[in-house]
């Protein structure tokens, strides 16, 4: 999205979730104490004209932001990467806020207007701020690079209606290697520099890259996802009658030939680069902290932007250490319920190895996972009108993670529907290793990344009225995040989740991953703990495979910072809304706090502090 012009506009717009669509439900009784959505003050509606036009204009340097949001602009262009074009969408940031600043009254906007004044501000300085160190960033990563998620863009995103998309579908194709060679020229810039991705991204680079490129048209056997797809789609487009047989079988042919002059050279050329640096790279790094020259301030300013609060890296791996002991309290009373002999280490040993924990590793136990997660997530569909007022309009189903970047162990994730709501959201589950995906975890993971999580809480954010669409657009990691894991929390009220003990022991294991995980990102790149300290204290502390902690650790040293947003989100969640249940005792409709929440987009802490407290105020006024 065009929110984030640093080197790594590309892996963030294709990494993390992006809006989708709601609508309000009808409530089942009285309507809850939410906020009154009251027309704008005359100056936040001059405001909010100006923030859309300014938004359209950013959304004019971002082809794929365009194309995540259902829209056909730009459709047979790629993002430009390169310093130049990141220093141009900078400076018109700042020219932006500038004209802001000179045009409007703050004084004279209402709530919500000066909210989307300071939000367009400081996106901007957060951009400048992030292209300071781009030269930090990992522009290839086994976790989110461009050469995974560039296919699971066009493949699931691309959408073909006409031969006209098709053909931009195919540009696109041709497109991708200067996209790739400029993100090359920025790895072979930092790695000058000193600045490399740890090994064991390295060989997830190049794993990967050579599953896009294996198989048909680049070599003998089964068609590559990329082949398959393109097929489907000309198929697709003469079934419909849009294309005749032999027009069909000429855009495959342009298909191919892209596919064979322009992906598979550029995948190769990075293949190559890697697998001739791969010796510098470091096995069993340390953290940012300590392996970059300016690291401190680095990772300092990617807790900021992740957290969106001004705690230190001490602060928070002092917080995570106390909350990993609170939690294992709870595990141990959760031990005692079920009878268990032993101590919690042998708890958690019982829990990750008894067969009865496991879903089998075939292709029936992989479906067994998914109806199970379509089950869990049917039922909370039901009962949202009880908790919730805003509800989604777009559909959400689960899916299987795409063989090409399918990893054992790796984290479920959610990719949003369309603005439209046509294409639904989707939960992703990796499935290669069913070892690694205890059945324990499978309800809460549900909820996170599916409802009442993070598709209710990006889906929400599109249909908003009255304010500017950047604010439906916003995405602030602390804010995101914390919601998922307040979900897991707070799906607790709902009933028919958590029905055994040992689905509540997999919601405290959930939570306790992210407690472990502010201790573990704090402890790599602002102590200098090296990659297998950061694992021995994963498992010293908690029950989880061996695979799945191994690429927690390494998603943390690949994206530092990001991991801490979780639970200092929902921390600040969690105290907003006791905050409120205190001031308004009976008065208090947990509907009206979650609309609250959910119903301003994505927000800095600071800023949803400021709309919660509104709320209170106004649900105290109102009886």
């Amino acid at each position: 999205m065009p929110r984030f012009p640093a080197v790594a506009a590309l892996t963030f717009a294709l990494a993390l979730a992006l809006p989708a669509h709601a609508q309000t439900a009808a409530p089942p009784a009285a309507a809850p104490a939410a906020m009154t959505q009251a027309p704008p003050s005359s100056e936040t509606a001059r405001l909010n004209v100006w923030l859309d036009a300014q938004y359209e204009t950013s959304l004019q340097f971002s082809p794929i932001g365009l194309t995540f949001l259902g829209r056909k602009d730009l459709y047979d262009r790629l993002d430009d990467v390169s310093d130049a074009a990141v220093q141009k969408q900078i400076d018109w940031q700042r020219a932006s806020v500038a004209e802001m600043e000179t045009t409007f009254d703050r004084d004279a906007l209402d709530l919500e207007g000066r909210l989307s004044y300071d939000l367009w501000a400081q996106q901007a300085r957060e951009a400048a701020e992030q292209f300071e160190f781009r030269r930090n960033g990992y522009a290839f990563t086994q976790m989110m690079g461009p050469q995974a998620m560039l296919p699971t863009l066009l493949i699931n995103f691309h959408k073909v209606d006409t031969e006209a998309d098709y053909l931009a579908y195919v540009a696109r194709l041709r497109a991708l290697p200067t996209m790739f060679d400029t993100l090359l020229e920025h790895t072979q810039a930092s790695a000058q520099a000193g600045i490399r991705a740890p090994k064991f991204a390295y060989t997830g680079v190049i794993t990967q890259s050579r599953n896009v490129i294996t198989g048909a048209p680049f070599t003998d056997g089964d068609d590559t996802a990329l082949w398959a797809d393109l097929v489907k789609k000309a198929d697709a487009l003469r079934e419909a009658g849009t294309v005749d047989a032999a027009r069909a079988d000429a855009l495959k042919a342009q298909a191919r030939e892209a596919l064979l002059t322009s992906v598979g050279p550029a995948y190769q050329r990075v293949i190559a680069w890697h697998e001739g640096d791969i010796g510098n790279a470091l096995e069993n790094p340390a953290g940012v902290g300590t392996t970059q020259k300016n690291g401190a301030a680095y990772y300092a300013m990617q807790l900021r932007r992740n957290t969106s609060t001004d705690l230190s890296a001490e602060q928070i791996h002092d917080i995570g250490l106390k909350d990993v002991a609170r939690l294992h309290a709870d595990m141990e009373a959760i031990k005692t319920a079920v009878g268990f002999d032993g101590d919690l280490k042998a708890f958690f040993r019982f829990i990750a190895t008894d067969p009865q924990f496991k879903f089998p590793d075939t292709d029936a136990g992989r479906q067994a996972y998914l109806d199970e997660s379509t089950r869990l997530l049917d039922n909370i569909k039901r009962q949202l009108p009880q908790f919730y007022g805003l509800m989604p309009k777009a559909d959400l189903v689960v899916r299987r993670v795409e063989s090409f970047r399918e990893e054992p162990g790796a984290a479920q994730h959610y990719f949003p529907s369309s603005p439209d709501g046509t294409r639904p959201g989707i939960y992703y589950a990796h499935l290669s290793d069913m070892n690694a995906m205890p059945k324990p975890e499978l309800e809460v993971i549900a909820y996170h990344e599916g409802l009442p999580g993070h598709h209710m809480q990006i889906a929400i954010a599109q249909e908003l009225t009255g304010m500017p669409q950047f604010r439906t657009q916003a995405q602030v990691t602390a804010y995101a995040e914390g919601w998922g894991l307040y979900s897991e929390w707070q799906a607790k009220e709902i009933p028919g989740t958590y029905a055994d003990p040992y689905s509540r022991y997999g919601q405290l294991s959930s939570e306790l991953w992210r407690a472990i995980r502010l201790v573990v990102d704090t402890g790599m790149h602002a102590k200098g703990w090296t990659e297998q300290q950061a694992v021995d204290y994963f498992n010293a502390n908690s029950g989880f495979p061996e695979a799945t902690v191994r690429s927690e650790v390494q998603r943390y040293l690949s994206w530092p910072g990001q991991a801490t947003a979780y639970k200092i989100g929902m921390i600040r969640i969690q105290e907003l809304r006791a905050e409120a249940e205190q001031a308004l005792g009976d008065r208090f409709d947990v509907r009206g706090f979650h609309d609250a929440v959910l119903g301003g987009g994505a927000l800095p802490l600071d800023l949803l502090e400021q709309r919660v407290d509104a709320w209170v105020e106004s649900a105290s006024a109102a009886r």
